[in-house]
């Protein structure tokens, strides 16, 4: 597989696109004026403990109050029959870690089970775990760093805690691995120096900036090339490289070409079909996708596609079809949580085996934790994918202001017939010369033109006048009445 990382950054947001095979697989933005803070560590004060819930509202220093469970605070697999008024109280000043950023209304996860990460090791201070990757799934290179890992921990004469290898230290040499427990150390130590000394929510400990992130988490040596636009941040992609991870250093290339960077590839074009309801498929099918609170759907259509021999046939490829875009969409999209498939109906019970089989392999390749079931008794495909940062969509988009998010528009009939009864209601309450309507253009040409008896009839009805007037900047739903 060739793969290629792309980085964009300018003074206002930092852009990544990860290239498979020619196509852009992976996008990832953050923007100067709202990055992340999943990684960060911070000081927090405990705001409000709620018994019923297992769990508190912290205020860590952000815009809004994290949250944080029973089982962020004791980890995955402790007692069930903890309370977590036993461990945290209200003004308590604790240590925490953003888990996963603020989506939606949602502030951010919090959690207790601190960790730092380097190129091949994840240190976690509250722990005694130790483990390697599962995406490292030969047993021989498992036992071997293991090995490793165990050595230079002797011979570190390290405090303890728990430790990760992580898939970046797939063929890891012994000093790379004592190099990053050392530095993970001294890094340890300076965060516990100002988590002791701190007195208010503050941040200790910041997370590299994306295009740092990248190279530390995605980069690996069988990678074609890294290419970065900015000459400030490839100088400090080359200087990050040959401190930590030397074995990079010549990936990275300074892009000086005419065309935007994420010109190539087609990436700009990607992000703007990414943002779509309706992906075609080169069959002639599409996939309509919708994101909601709750869950992401996806409805597999198959469009003007008639197939060449029967109705099965047609069917079934626009399923495997489907299956392979959807996985690529779910990743450049980066939809997490609940996601249903509604695949179209398969009479053979073969042909539903080999769709699954499809969406199983596509997945694969997702960095991201995921699972699949069956299909259900409705014939829909459930799904979850991880989730820790917002979507492309909520990233870059915002609702509409017409319609506040719904998708859709009253017509222009239901709103004049909103407008008539509101003139009935205002005709009743006030003793006024006439009225005045203040509506969109739209509205108004329907008020004068097919709606004109109605107007007619009203007037006569109440004794008053009414007058309209359009508004260029009114929405279709939006309108005012004047009492003249």
């Amino acid at each position: 597989m060739n793969e290629e990382i792309l980085v964009n950054v300018t003074p206002m947001e930092a852009r990544v696109a990860v290239i498979e095979n020619g196509a852009a697989q992976d996008i990832y933005i953050e923007r100067q004026s709202s990055r992340g803070s999943v990684g960060n560590i911070y000081a927090g004060r405990v705001l409000r403990v709620m018994p019923g819930m297992q769990a508190a509202f912290v205020d860590f220093g952000g815009e809004r109050s994290g949250f944080i469970h029973l089982t962020d605070v004791l980890g995955v697999g402790s007692a069930t029959d903890e309370r977590i008024a036993d461990h945290l109280r209200e003004g308590q000043l604790i240590t925490v870690q953003v888990a996963k950023d603020p989506i939606s209304k949602k502030g951010a996860r919090l959690t207790s089970q601190l960790s730092v990460s380097t190129r091949y090791l994840v240190y976690m201070p509250h722990s005694d775990h130790v483990g390697v990757s599962q995406r490292i799934d030969d047993v021989d290179e498992r036992a071997r760093l293991q090995q490793v890992l165990a050595e230079a921990l002797d011979s570190e004469s390290m405090d303890g805690g728990g430790y990760i290898l992580r898939t970046a230290a797939e063929g890891a040499g012994e000093s790379e691995i004592r190099a990053d427990l050392r530095f993970l150390q001294r890094l340890w130590a300076v965060v516990s120096r100002r988590a002791a000394t701190a007195q208010n929510p503050e941040l200790l400990y910041e997370d590299l900036p994306l295009q740092l992130r990248t190279v530390r988490d995605l980069a690996r040596p069988g990678m074609q090339r890294i290419l970065v636009d900015s000459h400030e941040s490839y100088t400090v992609l080359n200087e990050f490289c040959l401190k930590y991870m030397p074995e990079l250093a010549g990936l990275v290339e300074l892009y000086e070409g005419e065309r935007p960077i994420l010109d190539l590839y087609s990436v700009e074009e990607d992000i703007q079909r990414a943002l779509a309801r309706v992906v075609s498929l080169k069959s002639g099918g599409h996939l309509v996708i919708d994101q909601t609170e709750a869950m992401t759907t996806i409805d597999v259509n198959t469009g003007s596609f008639v197939g060449r021999r029967n109705q099965d046939e047609t069917l079934f490829k626009t399923n495997l079809e489907a299956a392979t875009v959807l996985a690529r969409q779910l990743r450049l999209r980066n939809l997490g949580g609940i996601v249903i498939v509604d695949f179209i109906d398969m009479r053979d019970a073969e042909h539903r085996r080999q769709v699954h089989r499809a969406l199983e392999k596509a997945m694969a390749s997702d960095p991201a934790k995921n699972k699949i079931t069956g299909v259900s008794e409705l014939g829909l495909v459930e799904m979850t994918r991880k989730r820790s940062r917002e979507s492309l969509e909520r990233t870059l988009c915002e609702d509409c202001p017409s319609c506040d998010g719904r998708g859709v528009l009253k017509t222009a009939e239901t709103v004049c017939y909103e407008i008539l009864r509101e003139i009935m209601r205002d005709a009743r309450a006030y003793e006024t010369g006439g009225l005045m309507v203040l509506a969109s253009q739209t509205v108004v040409d329907r008020l004068l033109d097919e709606e004109s008896a109605n107007v007619g009839d009203l007037e006569s009805f109440i004794g008053r006048s009414i007058s309209f007037r359009a508004e260029p900047d009114y929405t279709q739903e939006q309108f005012d009445i004047v009492l003249l």
